[in-house]
């Protein structure tokens, strides 16, 4: 049970430090929503590379012809998740005797590519559950000599790695969401028209947005629908289980921030009765009527820095340490060489 005690970083120091500590950004929309009687419930589903390299292997080779633990694409093939029950079934016990259910594990889309999914609850149980699960496989892995990676898009040829973040709202044991009533609606109003708002904290690498892309499963426009893995919200389950899945964070978010924007923007929604916009079907990727989400860091940075809504909702200070940050990592990048680069203009220039 102990191992489920996660501490904000920086509650030991200043009252400024502390208000921008991730688990206290998301800790601050969970009071705001039981303020209204409700109870935000949370779920993240995490895909990951498995490699047969170790950490410090990968790092000598420069991150170049790694081994990927699968050879050809097998999604959902019972074969691929017995070949690395050496990896995976440690993780799943130590989850469980650390107090993480884990529900399933199972091969994904890329080469080498898993998911492990461990049970909801309260968004911010969830959120450090989800912290403790990706410090766990990686300690598992470098144990056995060989390395996960949870980069949104690790190679431009092969299926990104998604964070779809689950969330739906109780009044004590009912779901408020239950029937797609009108709570349902107002929240997932607010939490389609805030996506430019608080991008950065669904998407806060520059490899996030490599992950975009059309007919790749991540999707490129914000859209909802039932069931239907081509929309940024896809609306899942009926009754008690109903909720709503966002598909736009990968899995390098930090689950803290993603939390706390999707439930900054769905409270919003339900305060200022918002109405979502019209169910979509078919597939949202063609649907050129409806917004993209924003294409690069630089570009949700901006949003980011200029929204009021970010600003109302988390705090001038929160807005301006994480413009910092990302800003910090979109000047990082522009200052490398890449390898793309080197391969274009070495000899062409």
């Amino acid at each position: 049970k102990s191992a489920l005690v996660i501490c904000d970083i920086h509650d030991t120091k200043s009252h400024a430090l502390t208000s921008v500590a991730p688990r206290s950004v998301l800790r601050q929309q969970v009071e705001r929503a039981s303020k209204s009687g409700l109870t935000p419930f949370g779920a993240s589903e995490l895909e990951y590379y498995i490699f047969e390299n170790s950490y410090k292997a990968a790092a000598e080779k420069g991150w170049h012809d790694l081994s990927q633990a699968g050879w050809y694409l097998e999604d959902y093939h019972m074969l691929q998740g017995t070949r690395h029950e050496k990896l995976n079934g440690p993780v799943r016990r130590h989850l469980r005797k650390s107090g993480i259910p884990v529900e399933t594990s199972k091969g994904e889309w890329g080469l080498g590519q898993h998911e492990l999914n461990i049970r909801y609850t309260d968004a911010l149980g969830m959120a450090d559950r989800h912290v403790l699960y990706k410090q766990c496989i990686k300690e598992v892995a470098d144990g056995l000599d060989m390395s996960v990676s949870f980069m949104a898009k690790f190679d431009q040829k092969q299926a990104g790695s998604s964070c779809h973040v689950h969330m739906s709202l109780w009044e004590g044991e009912n779901n408020a969401f239950s029937g797609e009533s009108e709570i349902f609606q107002q929240f997932l109003a607010g939490w389609i028209a805030h996506v430019p708002d608080v991008m950065p904290f669904y998407a806060p690498t520059v490899n996030s947005y490599k992950r975009y892309r059309a007919a790749s499963w991540a999707p490129t426009r914000l859209g909802w629908s039932n069931d239907n893995r081509t929309a940024g919200f896809r609306v899942v389950g009926e009754g008690n289980s109903l909720r709503i899945e966002c598909r736009i964070p990968g899995a390098d978010c930090n689950p803290y921030l993603a939390f706390a924007a999707a439930l900054a923007s769905g409270l919003d929604g339900i305060e200022k009765k918002m109405q979502p916009p019209p169910h979509f079907e078919g597939d949202v990727y063609k649907a050129e009527s409806l917004p993209c989400v924003p294409a690069s860091l630089r570009e949700a940075t901006d949003l980011f820095e200029k929204s009021s809504f970010a600003t109302e909702v988390f705090g001038a200070d929160v807005v301006k340490h994480y413009t910092h940050f990302f800003r910090t990592e979109v000047s990082a990048f522009d200052d490398t060489v890449t390898d793309w680069e080197r391969r274009r203009y070495f000899e062409r220039i």
